[in-house]
């Protein structure tokens, strides 16, 4: 019998995905557009991603710049952005909002690092979680005469080993993001 544990690999690629972007929001001293993801705008009654209503350009490493097709979403955008949990100042000129990102202290890059190990071992504990999900499905399956003893052996090695590549790929993300935070 081939078993099935597409539901689970799938789970566990979705929370590396999450990982993914919620350290693409972790502002690393460079300006990435990223950062402005989560932020949503009060456009016409309804909340808007910025992306959504401006066009938004990185012309130089520490410089964000946003031109809102709608002029008069000018100040609703400055205002989120100031509202944001970012600590970062945008600056108006009239016809685009300018964010200049200032370069990051030692201490803040050391604070940034711990920051995204706790996202790593939270992205670890909720892959391990799954596998254990993974284990307790097949052993009723097992308990239901569904599968054979021989069948859930298998099953929990090759589960394990997923988990093993999975929390690998987390490492290797958490270790690129690492270093481009420490990166000067």
């Amino acid at each position: 019998m081939k078993i099935n544990y597409t539901e689970f690999e799938t789970k566990m690629n979705k929370t590396i995905s999450v990982y993914t972007e919620d350290l693409a929001a972790i502002r690393a001293g460079r300006a990435n557009p990223a950062v402005l993801d989560k932020i949503k705008v009060d456009y016409y009654g309804s909340p808007t991603p910025i992306q959504q209503i401006a066009g938004i350009a990185v012309p130089e490493p520490r410089t964000i710049t946003i031109q809102p097709w709608d002029a008069s979403a000018l100040s609703i955008i400055e205002k989120a952005i100031h509202t944001s949990e970012l600590g970062i100042n945008p600056q108006n000129d009239g016809k685009i909002i300018r964010i200049n990102f200032p370069p990051l202290t030692e201490e803040r890059r050391k604070e940034l690092v711990k920051d995204v190990h706790k996202k790593c071992e939270n992205a670890k504990v909720i892959i391990r979680n799954i596998r254990r999900d993974a284990m307790d499905h097949f052993k009723t399956a097992k308990k239901n005469n569904e599968i054979t003893e021989d069948d859930l052996k298998d099953v929990e090695k090759d589960i394990q080993t997923l988990t093993d590549a999975k929390c690998k790929e987390i490492d290797t993300i958490t270790a690129a993001k690492e270093k481009e935070i420490m990166e000067i």
